[in-house]
């Protein structure tokens, strides 16, 4: 052992990324393993390696006793003193067993075991790294596709994208660019197993984070995020600055920011809404784009019951009830969604309007009374005004008035007319 193995380390070390320590330990392990199988299993030594100049010393370990029951592993107190007068019993005695021929052998013997040893530390260092990276977002190249299933070239290491955490409407070939979402890492005896997925509600979290830095900095935060791969998503966003709309934060000038991440998830709708603490007001705000009447809460039983107009009932409720579906999801509450004709004319509603005949109507009746006379009286009032040319009717009137007194076969006519009539006739 010399410079160029000490070289030959430091290039390892750049190559996989394993630190220093880690590899000369796995090597002096090997050569431990390697003196064993050449010299005897039942010696207790030791392999030490100089990180400077890589020269390697093999180090018997004995343990000092007043008597020797076994000859490799202890030594006597006498044996000691003449090495170190310093010894004492219960102490351990090392001194250099290295073999002249072990450079050869460590080459041959040892080979196996720090290959295996360095790909051990290797896949160790890769679970390591990524088991703390659960739950971001990674990028990487598509590098084969076995069964549907899709293998992503992610550096120093190996994602796998099975078909149930992609959208149907998915399709990637070799050499393809992709982002997914770190769903899971696992340990196995081919090393750690990275588990990817584009379905995840975390993917469309960590795509906001890249798009849009409100979020990322936590000015606006994501409340809820509930989604339908390939189809919808609804997420819920807040913030406390009261300068901010989280909303528009999110949608971006334009709809640039929004538009980034429709056009990574394959044209997959987002809806964005305000998140409140108020139940009534955030059910009423996760039912966008459905205009919502009245929302009746439960408290116990965490369930709501809510009213939109007849014509919003079909969009409240979404295509085979996605909308309500997704908007349950994203609040927490159960939610049951009726339309005015349906709530207003219900046995709900008829119960109250039975209640307020039952109570209130009959007091109303006692203290107000209707008489003939007050409705004579009304039906006189209501007789229309005379409108204009109203003399012209009056004139007409009194001709009509005129006709019928000779219809009658009586004649009205004056006192002076009367008594000149009487004079002639005597």
């Amino acid at each position: 052992m010399n410079k160029e193995f000490i070289n030959a380390i430091n290039d390892l070390v750049k190559e996989k990324g394993i630190s220093k320590d880690v590899l000369i330990e796995a090597i002096e392990s090997a050569l431990v393993s390697a003196y064993k199988k050449n010299y005897g299993t039942s010696q207790n030594v030791r392999v030490n390696i100089d990180r400077e100049d890589g020269d390697v010393d093999v180090l018997m370990r004995r343990d000092v006793v007043d008597e020797v029951e076994d000859e490799f592993t202890e030594i006597s107190l006498e044996e000691a003193l003449e090495i170190d007068p310093r010894y004492q019993v219960g102490d351990v005695v090392e001194y250099q067993v290295t073999p002249r021929d072990f450079g050869r052998i460590a080459a041959q013997t040892a080979k196996q075991v720090v290959v295996q040893r360095i790909r051990e530390a290797e896949r160790g260092m890769i679970f390591d790294n990524y088991i703390s990276r659960q739950g971001d977002l990674i990028t990487g190249v598509v590098q084969r596709i076995s069964n549907e299933t899709i293998f992503v070239n992610m550096g120093n290491t190996e994602g796998i994208l099975v078909a149930g955490e992609r959208a149907s409407g998915e399709r990637y070939k070799v050499n393809d660019r992709i982002k997914a979402y770190i769903m899971d890492v696992r340990k196995s005896t081919k090393g750690p197993q990275i588990f990817l997925s584009r379905t995840h509600p975390g993917f469309v979290e960590k795509l906001f984070e890249l798009e849009v830095p409100e979020i990322e900095d936590g000015t606006v935060e994501i409340k809820s995020i509930a989604r339908e791969a390939g189809s919808r998503t609804k997420i819920a966003v807040y913030t406390e600055d009261e300068n901010v709309d989280p909303v528009g934060a999110c949608v971006g000038t334009g709809g640039s920011r929004v538009k980034n991440i429709v056009d990574e998830l394959f044209g997959e709708k987002i809806d964005i809404t305000t998140w409140d603490d108020d139940p009534h007001i955030l059910i009423k705000n996760v039912l966008s784009p459905a205009k919502v009447e009245k929302v009746l809460i439960d408290e116990e039983e965490k369930a709501a019951t809510v009213v939109v107009p007849d014509y919003q009932l079909s969009l409240a409720i979404g295509k085979e009830g996605q909308n309500v579906r997704l908007a349950a999801k994203l609040c927490g509450w159960k939610i049951d969604i009726k339309s005015h004709t349906q709530y207003f004319d219900g046995p709900e509603y008829v119960e109250e309007v039975e209640v307020y005949e039952d109570e209130d109507f009959e007091e109303y009746e006692d203290d107000i009374q209707y008489t003939e006379d007050a409705v004579e009286t009304e039906a006189v009032e209501e007789v229309e005004e005379p409108a204009e040319g109203a003399e012209e009717s009056d004139e007409a009137a009194e001709a009509e008035e005129a006709d019928d007194t000779e219809d009658d076969g009586i004649q009205y006519v004056d006192e002076d007319d009367a008594d000149r009539g009487d004079e002639i006739e005597e």
